[in-house]
């Protein structure tokens, strides 16, 4: 089961153009991490990590950005979970499991299984060691879908409900949460009422169109909105 874990998403032209720049064959590369990090690794490994054939383990990749010069996060794709947000950041579980005010144990269960599951101040304290912006941040935390399902019955019922369970899912004041709820709610409201006045016996067929065309893009459309209110 580890394994499946046991590479981040590795940005192979980053690297070899790191490599590059710096005027290093692959030769040196080997040579840098068995000297400086005291891994074994073969100068046709890392050839066949800058061709995508293979990928360094997080050891291994924290060990490369040493010898180039760089962070890890500079040779990483962009990442998504928070395992790979935290190695681009440089930082071991148990630091990261210190600054939000977890026991490591517990921080690396929630990391492993996908779901964090931290309280309101210990997901702002995540947000910002990892520098996550909001989007960034629910998608690290595998809740788009809990988001997504908030917002599509905020809009359908009483958006006033759903300002508590959105607070404690990001790590955003209330009022603010308040202000592109009410937006969003107003939008929706709008939409269904212009296409039932739209008229004739395909009114309601429109109106149901146009309906589930907004809840599907609602996520997409909440971010929007948060952006704006924030300025």
């Amino acid at each position: 089961m580890c394994h499946v874990h046991s590479s981040p998403p590795f940005n192979a032209p980053a690297a070899r153009r790191l490599r590059a720049a710096l005027g290093m064959a692959p030769g040196h590369v080997a040579y840098g991490l068995g000297a400086q990090y005291g891994l074994t690794v073969s100068p046709e490994e890392v050839m066949a990590w800058e061709r995508g054939d293979a990928s360094p383990t997080a050891t291994e990749l924290t060990a490369l950005a040493g010898v180039l010069w760089c962070s890890p996060g500079e040779l990483l794709a962009e990442p998504t979970t928070l395992r790979e947000h935290r190695i681009a950041r440089g930082m071991s579980a148990e630091d990261l499991a210190r600054r939000t005010g977890l026991d490591a144990g517990a921080y690396l269960k929630m990391e492993e299984s996908g779901r964090w599951k931290g309280n309101e101040r210990q997901s702002a304290a995540l947000a910002q060691a990892l520098g996550l912006s909001l989007p960034a941040f629910v998608t690290a935390t595998g809740k788009e879908e809990e988001l997504a399902e908030h917002l599509r019955n905020a809009v359908t019922t009483r958006w006033q409900a759903y300002v508590r369970p959105l607070a404690k899912l990001l790590p955003v004041p209330k009022q603010h949460l308040e202000a592109v709820l009410v937006q969003l709610y107003d939008e929706y409201q709008s939409t269904m009422v212009a296409t039932l006045s739209w008229g004739g016996g395909g009114g309601q067929a429109a109106n149901g169109d146009a309906g589930r065309t907004f809840l599907a893009q609602i996520v997409d459309r909440f971010w929007e909105l948060a952006r704006l209110t924030g300025r």
